[in-house]
């Protein structure tokens, strides 16, 4: 069986009893950073061999993981933080292992999409999630124009080194609605910026970014009728 463990994305206490259950039980972690999942295990006191299953070798350690299944051993994937195949390792695998007839499930856990979703005040019934947006300004404010008429909440990942950079296109794309950066999300200084995207803009020229950010973005119909201001921090 393979097994899709979600990790805490910041604190520590958020690992579910069913994940750590699950961690003790099988044969081998497959980890996307054995340093940082090692770190994990020795805190919660589990001692279980590993196995680097990144971005780069994906390709070439899936035929591994499909042949240690197929022998009738049980494999976890766990990746630095969060669940497994959201803007992370786990796709390919998770098809190869379905194409092999093979059985896979997931332990659910922390996400950093639905959190910062939940917590940005905007809509959370119908959202888009994009993930990381491309790098380079042109290609990124492409990436972004598919969703300019879209009334759903969009949601993205974003470095902190470009996350200026990826602000200043949202507002040229989508114009100034209403927004949240979430980031150290859990974490001791968790903190959710709201406000529009100018708002928000001008907050990181006055503190420079640091850590993984969530950007939380309103979809067309509610920057419709969202009246007033939105600004807060938490």
């Amino acid at each position: 069986m393979l097994y899709l463990v979600s990790t805490p994305i910041g604190n520590l206490g958020d690992i579910t009893l069913r994940a750590l259950e699950t961690l003790r039980s099988v044969d081998i972690v497959a980890s996307e950073d054995t340093r940082k999942t090692g770190l994990l295990l020795k805190h919660f006191e589990i001692k279980k061999p590993q196995l680097a299953f990144h971005e780069y070798n994906e390709e070439r350690v899936l035929p591994k993981i499909l042949e240690i299944l197929s022998a009738g051993q049980s494999v976890a994937l766990v990746t630095n933080a969060g669940t497994p195949s959201v803007s992370d390792p786990g796709y390919l695998l998770v098809r190869g292992v379905l194409e092999a007839g093979l059985p896979v499930t997931a332990i659910p856990g922390p996400s950093a999409v639905v959190m910062a979703l939940i917590l940005s005040g905007l809509a959370v019934h119908s959202f888009t999630f994009r993930g990381f947006p491309p790098r380079k300004p042109g290609a990124r404010r492409r990436f972004m124009a598919v969703d300019a008429a879209s009334p759903h909440t969009l949601v993205f990942y974003e470095s902190p080194y470009r996350l200026k950079a990826f602000l200043q296109d949202a507002l040229s794309v989508y114009g100034d609605r209403p927004a949240a950066l979430a980031n150290d999300l859990t974490k001791m200084f968790e903190c959710v910026s709201r406000g529009r995207i100018s708002d928000l803009l001008a907050e990181i020229e006055k503190q420079e970014p640091r850590g993984e950010y969530t950007v939380v973005i309103s979809g067309v119909q509610e920057e419709i009728h969202h009246g007033g201001t939105f600004v807060g921090q938490t």
